[in-house]
């Protein structure tokens, strides 16, 4: 993939914001999202020091005036439940042949803008961690809160060539990632893993290591039994260690972090509450099990 080749990073949130600050040093890129703004980009790197770095933060509209050079690729940073009308908007300025990267958490919209988009669709599962907190000019910054891995794939394993140029293009501009040829089972392993962590930290307010303790240790356990059985009726492998070392292994390696849909909540937007546990609750029904755990989850999680 030509370094030449700019990319639209569509969704200014944290990780739209991480990932473009991240490639901008690399290749040109372009931060689209609901609004005009300064062509800054405040990031603070892992080591805690801060960079202004120059790229454009534009519109869909204004990008289409000002630039109308066609995107290489169109990395969809929105969360989940945006994703249809980015795509709608999207369809307006691009060719529906430009590959894209989605970067939604859940197994919800992956199958769908797969089966819909009539270009290549990419998936991408990441560890990398991020958040946006207040800059000092008053503005905005993105902190890079941890660092990861970010797993490229596609549902259809029609696309081995593109999923390497990206992982090319991610690795040149000083981020880990890899290739994975069966992406489905990253995304349901990490679903498992969002859908024990983020609902319950973001309905009780808490970072995610308190889960250890009583009484919330007994209820991410009462899940995971519930979650692992029916991923595992989806036909998906379970991890070698387990379902219960993994998502135990990440609230460890998280203890300090403010899960996603936490920082939804304390910021008064929607969560991804049906990205993460309707997948969930649909395989439940096909599979004909109960769930009263993942059940009175979906109840008590905001939405």
């Amino acid at each position: 993939m030509p370094a030449s080749s700019p990319w639209w990073l569509l969704g200014a949130g944290a990780m739209g914001r991480l990932f473009a600050a991240r490639l901008s040093v690399a290749r040109p890129v372009c931060l689209i999202g609901r609004r005009d703004a300064p062509n800054v980009l405040h990031y603070r790197d892992p080591s805690g020091v801060d960079h202004a770095l120059d790229v454009p933060c534009c519109t869909l509209t204004s990008l289409a005036v000002s630039d109308p050079t066609p995107p290489g690729l169109v990395v969809l940073a929105t969360k989940s439940h945006d994703t249809q009308t980015a795509l709608d908007a999207l369809s307006a300025h691009v060719d529906a042949r430009t590959p894209l990267l989605l970067l939604q958490n859940g197994f919800r919209v992956q199958p769908i803008v797969t089966r819909q988009w009539l270009g290549p669709v990419l998936c991408a599962s990441t560890t990398e961690g991020a958040y946006v907190e207040s800059a000092p000019d008053g503005g905005t910054c993105v902190v890079h809160a941890g660092t990861g891995v970010t797993w490229i794939g596609d549902l259809d394993h029609a696309w081995p060539d593109l999923a390497h140029g990206v992982v090319e293009a991610l690795t040149a501009a000083g981020m880990r990632a890899q290739v994975d040829d069966d992406i489905a089972q990253r995304l349901w392993h990490k679903l498992a893993v969002n859908a024990a962590i983020n609902p319950l930290v973001a309905r009780h307010r808490i970072r995610n290591g308190q889960l250890r303790d009583r009484p919330f240790r007994r209820m991410v356990d009462a899940l995971i039994d519930e979650i692992g059985p029916l991923i595992e009726g989806q036909g998906v492998e379970p991890p070698a260690a387990g379902w219960s070392a993994l998502i135990w292994q990440v609230i460890e390696a998280t203890a300090d972090n403010r899960a996603s849909m936490l920082q939804d909540v304390l910021a008064g937007r929607p969560t991804e509450r049906e990205a993460i546990l309707g997948p969930l609750r649909d395989a439940a029904r096909r599979q004909q099990r109960s769930t009263p755990s993942l059940d009175a989850l979906y109840r008590d999680t905001p939405s």
